[in-house]
């Protein structure tokens, strides 16, 4: 017998709404009060994850954290993000989410999440003034990065393969995009 979950009828939904939100396996966001839900991602997805996770926070400074979904971004009420990985100030956490910008947000593309990471949720980061949003197709291997200037995200870096990336922001690090996904 399955669960019933009543939601708000021709209203937008909330950030409170999404808090009363069964477990279910999925993803559950919101656009403007739309509701995005996105089933769990596939072990690959989460090894290029995991793999991404524990680099960027070999080379972290102290005082920044990084945390992997589900991780709620609070844009605003209406508009609430999990980034695959979401690097901010540690300061900038609360207890339950983050509501300050985040200096990066990156997604693991996949064939579920693709067309709303690359548009919706960059629209989303970019009117929110997230710095730098990071793009990672595993099918290719390849690592797109975008970085706001005045307003608008700019492609300023694109390595495929063995190339690697050399970052300098939110901090220093090396990435080949190979080598997360072997």
């Amino acid at each position: 017998m399955g669960v019933t979950h009543v939601l708000p009828w021709a209203q937008p939904l909330t950030y409170d709404d999404l808090q009363t939100m069964p477990d279910d396996g999925h993803r559950h966001e919101l656009v403007d009060g739309v509701l995005i839900m996105t089933p769990a991602p596939k072990i690959l997805h989460q090894h290029v994850v995991r793999r991404l996770l524990v680099l960027l926070n070999q080379v972290a400074p102290p005082e920044i954290e990084l945390l992997p979904s589900p991780t709620d971004y609070v844009v605003s009420r209406h508009t609430v993000l999990q980034p695959d990985i979401v690097v901010a100030r540690s300061a900038d956490f609360g207890e339950d989410n983050l509501q300050r910008t985040p200096l990066l947000v990156v997604e693991v593309l996949s064939v579920s999440t693709r067309r709303i990471d690359l548009g919706t949720k960059r629209l989303v980061f970019e009117g929110a003034g997230v710095p730098s949003y990071w793009l990672v197709d595993p099918d290719e291997p390849s690592l797109t990065v975008l970085e706001l200037e005045e307003g608008v995200y700019r492609e300023a870096a694109r390595v495929t393969g063995e190339q690697p990336y050399i970052a300098s922001t939110p901090f220093p690090v090396r990435i080949v995009p190979t080598d997360l996904v072997r």
